[in-house]
């Protein structure tokens, strides 16, 4: 009897255990052993961020096209008045503006790739002020003539293989004797030469000159091209920071003016004629297009004639000390300083007051360095209220020799 009730209880429990297992109606398993069943949250991985691949000249990220492991170019453009329009600086990544002699300015173009540059020019003679400024890039640096200040640093620093002197480089240099000026004058032989990136590459290569260099940081501490730009906050600017326009002053005949076109979010360039009074668009002979960039850059050092070189005027710009500039994006501007040192050191941007490394966003940059004294007639403004100033002609002080 004992043997059957304990038979009888073994079937129970078994048929208890079958019960407790059933399924419930929302498809889970009740008891341990629906507990053990659960599943965990399944944890996604971080995807592995795109590696920071940006344009040594611009800071955008490089395309299929970017020309890897190329050495950047720089290429010397006249700006006397009479010889504008200049061809090829609307596809300068970086152009650099500085005084030289008889308060004239001159242009130099930086481009990532030699073989993608336009007709530019007229070339003209090197300047030590613009070179200083770009050799830690060891560009390959185009012009026609030189000063002898510069000769002096290209042997300084044993530059001969990429100082590309159109004077002696065989077929670098091409002349365009029918070109016309803005008003439609002939001007003197010395405003014709011009050079493109075919000629460069066909030099380049028949010199066996040495085109590759690798760059491992970007000309200025660009925004990350994956992040949103920043707008200059205004920082140490003791008015409103709106910079529609901007002017520049260089000597009275030579000024540089910047209108912001809010719906391009560039800065159009146009420069003052002495001739007319007042300003003109700046212009690119090549296709008619007015230069415009993105950053306008503004830095103020001393200027000053070389002792011993009255006679030219050759004019030296301190970079040793660094300085005061400023930065204007987006239509508005900022104080910042700006440091070099050596010949050999790069260009560095920092904030005014912490001097921490200053962000400068990604796109064609214009890049001028001006004397201290020009400093009290720098101007921003906004446009709603900016006057057009019509000035009686002033004379150029100076007509440039042939060098």
């Amino acid at each position: 009897m004992k043997r059957v009730w304990s038979m009888t209880l073994a079937a129970l429990l078994a048929a208890g255990m079958l019960v407790g297992c059933a399924p419930k109606t929302d498809g889970t398993t009740s008891g341990t052993q629906g507990a053990d069943s659960t599943q965990q949250p399944v944890v996604t991985p971080e995807p592995t961020p795109e590696p920071y691949e940006a344009e040594v000249l611009t800071g955008y990220e490089k395309g299929a096209d970017y020309p890897e492991g190329e050495r950047i170019t720089a290429v010397m453009v006249n700006n006397i008045q009479t010889c504008r329009p200049q061809r090829g600086l609307s596809q300068a990544d970086i152009l650099f503006e500085i005084k030289v002699e008889g308060g004239i300015t001159r242009f130099m173009g930086l481009y990532a790739d030699y073989s993608e540059i336009p007709d530019v020019g007229p070339i003209r003679s090197a300047r030590d002020q613009f070179f200083r400024m770009v050799l830690p890039w060891q560009p390959l640096y185009v012009h026609v003539g030189e000063s002898v200040v510069q000769s002096e640093y290209i042997k300084r620093y044993d530059y001969d293989e990429w100082n590309l002197e159109g004077k002696y480089a065989s077929g670098l240099i091409f002349r365009d004797s029918n070109r016309r000026n803005w008003a439609g004058n002939t001007v003197a032989s010395e405003h014709t030469a011009y050079t493109n990136g075919e000629r460069i590459a066909e030099y380049v290569q028949s010199a066996g000159v040495d085109d590759r260099r690798e760059y491992n940081s970007t000309f200025f501490n660009f925004v990350d091209y994956r992040e949103p730009a920043q707008i200059p906050a205004g920082a140490f600017v003791d008015t409103d920071n709106t910079a529609e326009r901007v002017t520049v002053y260089h000597s009275d005949s030579y000024r540089t003016q910047f209108d912001y076109d809010a719906d391009l979010g560039v800065y159009n360039m146009a420069q003052y004629y002495s001739s007319l009074g007042s300003y003109k668009d700046t212009v690119d002979e090549n296709n008619n297009q007015q230069l415009a960039f993105d950053n306008v850059i503004v830095l103020f050092t001393d200027i000053h004639t070389y002792p011993g070189h009255e006679a030219k005027d050759l004019q030296y710009a301190e970079y040793s000390w660094g300085g005061v500039g400023y930065y204007a994006y987006g239509g508005k501007i900022e104080k910042i300083r700006w440091q070099k040192g050596t010949d050999l050191e790069s260009l560095r941007l920092v904030t005014f007051d912490t001097e921490e490394p200053f962000a400068v966003n990604c796109g064609k940059s214009y890049v001028t360095v001006v004397d201290i004294d020009e400093a009290e007639r720098f101007a921003w403004e906004s446009l709603t209220t900016a006057q057009d100033v019509q000035e009686a002609p002033v004379e150029e002080s100076f007509e440039e020799s042939a060098d």
